[in-house]
């Protein structure tokens, strides 16, 4: 199998409007789709798609525990930013020898981390 392109990542969450404003407003994404399920632009290459699992018949059971990592310019100046608006770090920035990463999570708990490779 040969994959072309990432389309979307489905995110869970518990609170449609809350979870809209904070990805929108907090984190700063481009919306680009509205309604019952919105969508917002990660970078490039990919959306992120928001998804209530009870309007689906399903059930929140538990956030994406897994980080979606962020590719941005400057882990350290854009989490400074996201701190500015209030978004919790769960850890320090770490530096693994070939990239910075600084993971976070949303109002319900799922999980995203800054990254930067800066090392081939």
């Amino acid at each position: 199998m040969h994959v072309e392109h990432v389309d979307f990542i489905s995110v869970p969450v518990t609170d449609m409007q809350r979870s809209t404003a904070w990805y929108r407003d907090t984190l700063g994404l481009p919306q680009t789709g509205e309604g019952g399920f919105p969508e917002f632009e990660l970078g490039d290459n990919a959306f992120l798609y928001l998804i209530d699992p009870t309007a689906l018949g399903g059930a929140f059971t538990h956030p994406n525990g897994a980080p979606i990592a962020l590719r941005v310019a400057d882990v350290a100046a854009a989490r400074e930013e996201l701190e500015g608006r209030g978004v919790a770090f769960v850890d320090e920035t770490y530096d693994s020898g070939v990239c910075h990463m600084a993971p976070f999570a949303d109002p319900d708990g799922n999980r995203f981390m800054l990254h930067r490779r800066y090392a081939p």
